[in-house]
């Protein structure tokens, strides 16, 4: 059985954010949910000082804090799927413990006001129990991994697209979307990168082509120190950026 992993070279990515727009489309989030975010910041002061960026998903990790704190055991890591956190909406009651202990801010509470206007929500409402209905939806929806639109009431996040990987042939070692034979397994932000900044792959794999550049690259796991063990590599120059907001880069000088 696989595990899945991701890669993200921070040498190549120009900080489009193609995938946060890509993971949007692909799961019908409401503005401002963003499972695939970019976050931007400055580095150094006046006159050497840099904007820089850092992509963010969820790290899907091996000892998932949001796991443990779930009093519902709605959300849980599913071994079989690949290593996946995912969120039961049949079991969550929106306590936010999830939100509150992920360490990388990567659950989102879609119910609370939104940030733009209009409310799609109203633009759009629900007909069948769904938080909303927009006129596009993916075919497939799978309530106890936390795929679709959700309901009313539950957290959402990242789910990796499992709604495609979980097609990949078994046994695969990488889901690259150069390979015609499986781009169409591939995750949204993944295929959609014109960097070719990402890369998504077996971690179990000794020769996949994640666990290659994991070795031969130097691949470092954000806030390590947490004990979460991620499965999202970053390579390069700025793959030692300890924090994602102002304040954490205060608390961790």
């Amino acid at each position: 059985m696989a595990k899945w992993g991701m890669v993200i070279d921070l040498d190549k990515c120009t900080g489009c954010q193609a995938c946060t727009t890509a993971c949007s489309m692909e799961n019908n989030t409401l503005p401002g949910e963003s499972w695939q975010d970019v976050l931007f910041y400055n580095a150094g002061e006046y006159p050497s000082g840099q904007m820089k960026w850092l992509p963010r998903p969820c790290m899907q990790c091996e000892n998932p804090s949001c796991v443990h704190v779930c009093p519902t055991r709605a959300t849980y890591k599913d071994p079989d799927a690949g290593g996946i956190v995912f969120v039961d909406w049949n079991k969550c009651i929106g306590c936010k413990y999830c939100m509150i202990a992920c360490p990388y801010g990567v659950r989102f509470y879609a119910d609370e006001k939104p940030l733009i206007e209009p409310d799609v929500r109203e633009v759009f409402p629900s007909d069948n129990g769904q938080l909303w209905s927009p006129p596009y939806q993916n075919p497939e929806e799978d309530w106890r991994r936390g795929i679709g639109i959700q309901p009313p009431g539950v957290v959402s996040k990242c789910t990796f697209c499992y709604h495609k990987v979980k097609h990949a042939p078994e046994g695969i070692a990488d889901l690259d979307e150069d390979n015609p034979a499986v781009k169409e397994y591939v995750p949204a932000c993944v295929r959609t990168c014109a960097p070719k900044a990402r890369y998504f792959g077996d971690l179990d794999n000794p020769e996949s082509q994640v666990n290659q550049l994991i070795g031969d690259k130097h691949g470092v796991r954000l806030k390590d120190h947490t004990g979460n063990k991620p499965q999202v590599y970053y390579l390069g120059a700025g793959a030692g950026v300890p924090a994602f907001t102002p304040a954490d880069r205060e608390n961790d000088a």
